[in-house]
This record gives C-alpha cells, sequence and structure tokens, in this order.
C-alpha cells in the first residue's frame, strides 16, 4: 500500500475514545500513527496497521484499500 507521513486513515474498529480516525506521523516497517480524536499516540507493525485500514484520506480525496493497492 502507498501511505504517506499525513494521509488520515479510517480504521474498521474505532479507537476507545469513540474515533476511528488516525493521522500518519512515521512509516517504514512500523507505523506511527496519532488518534484524531483524543491525540494518542501509537507505534505498530505495518502488516498489522494495514489490515484495519477502512479508507485512506489524502488531500480531500477518499481512497478505498483496494485503490490504494493499484
Amino acid at each position: 500500500m502507498n501511505i504517506l507521513v499525513g494521509d488520515v486513515l479510517t480504521m474498521k474498529k474505532p479507537h476507545p475514545c469513540g474515533s476511528g480516525r488516525w493521522e500518519v506521523l512515521r512509516i517504514g516497517a512500523d507505523f506511527k500513527l496519532r488518534c484524531l480524536g483524543c491525540g494518542h499516540e501509537v507505534m505498530g507493525a505495518r502488516s498489522k496497521f494495514e489490515k484495519q485500514i477502512k479508507s485512506l484520506v489524502r488531500e480531500g480525496e477518499t481512497l478505498s484499500p483496494e485503490e490504494l493497492k493499484k
């Protein structure tokens, strides 16, 4: 998947604060994400987070995971 720093991800499962939107802070083998609801930051394996992506917003454009794989 082509995910860039600054993209906003919508995940399948919401964060406990109720928000399901995350900003990408760091990419590589791991992702660092910040919850846009409460500001909590998490870091985890890229493979784990890529499976949980529902959609991606980049510069006002919403993309589904299938569109990202193209």
